[in-house]
């Protein structure tokens, strides 16, 4: 009888700690980041046709749910014109020989987003992510391929960031 009884405060205490868990996760306000949300119905991206940048754009772009990416910009309701992008590889440290030590890898973004009478409603910004990298020369195929993961990395997040921007857009 004693270890039915102890069996059941266990169970109890298990399904307990597991609802307060679930409370607690759900009060916290944790929600996952569905589609964006945009401020216009179509949008035409001009420049970067054949850059990874401009590929990753208009792929975010085409899988939104409220917004239709058209290839002709008079049709658009806004166009997003993309100025220019480049990558940048910056030494940041050398060793008492003089080899190198670590990298800064830069990403650059600039772009605008106007209709298509040219009217701007967001003047050109640029978007700037920087990474840092370690080098060493005994693993430079690893290291390669490191450096490809991190401006890959980077493109993602600059990707999110316009967007964000798209999203908040104010067209007056």
């Amino acid at each position: 009888m004693m270890q039915v009884r102890s069996m059941l405060n266990k169970k109890w205490l298990i399904w307990s700690a597991l609802l307060a868990l679930a409370c607690l996760l759900s009060a916290c306000g944790f929600h996952l980041r569905g589609a964006s949300e945009f401020p216009f119905k179509t949008i035409a991206v001009v420049g970067s046709e054949t850059t990874p940048m401009g590929a990753a754009i208009r792929r975010n772009l085409r899988g939104q749910a409220n917004t239709q990416l058209l290839d002709n910009e008079n049709e658009a309701d806004v166009v997003l014109q993309i100025l220019s992008e480049r990558p940048e590889k910056v030494i940041l440290s050398l060793t008492v020989q003089g080899l190198v030590r670590e990298y800064t890898l830069n990403s650059y973004l600039t772009f605008q987003v106007r209709n298509s009478y040219g009217k701007i409603y967001l003047p050109p910004t640029t978007i700037v992510l920087h990474r840092t990298i370690s080098y060493n020369e005994n693993v430079v195929l690893s290291k390669a391929s490191e450096e490809a993961m991190l401006y890959k990395d980077m493109q993602g997040d600059i990707v999110q960031q316009v967007v964000r921007r798209l999203s908040v857009l104010k067209m007056d």
